[in-house]
């Protein structure tokens, strides 16, 4: 087992309102423009939620589209769509309750159906995003304050 780690950073500048502007530090990446629906934002780009779920489908169809490549399988399109529930908790505290992904991959019609089977009960262990989630990753937070 490899012990490398490796890190990134972004940062997350305010232009106005709950509207913010990410940046992807190290990387010719373009900036993300984030911002609440209202009545908090004006909607001019995904909230948390709604990155947190693209996270989770994006890195669902990457992992199942690299595992059913590993079994040899011939990938002709894949779509993934994620399907997310909102609420409130016990202490009345807006929530994600859950997430639920449904990838159909389209494979060619020569591709072994054990190997698509054995890609299929595998390519969850390969998705990091859905892995740290669901052992509840941690999140250390600071705040700073600063006067102006």
């Amino acid at each position: 087992m490899s012990t490398t780690t490796s890190t990134f950073d972004l940062t997350a500048v305010r232009e106005e309102g709950y509207r913010f502007t990410i940046r992807f530090d190290g990387t010719d990446l373009p900036p993300l423009v984030t911002d609440e629906p209202p009545p908090l934002g004006k909607n001019q780009g995904p909230n948390p939620a709604r990155l947190l779920a693209t996270a989770l489908v994006n890195c669902l169809a990457a992992s199942l589209l690299f595992a059913l490549g590993k079994k040899g399988v011939t990938v002709k399109g894949l779509t993934a769509t994620a399907h997310v529930e909102l609420g409130r908790n016990e202490h009345n505290r807006m929530r994600v309750l859950g997430v639920k992904v449904n990838v159909t991959p389209t494979v060619a019609m020569e591709s072994s159906a054990a190997a698509v089977d054995d890609a299929i009960e595998a390519f969850e262990d390969f998705c990091i995003v859905t892995q740290s989630v669901r052992a509840g990753l941690a999140v250390d937070v600071r705040v700073d304050p600063k006067t102006a």
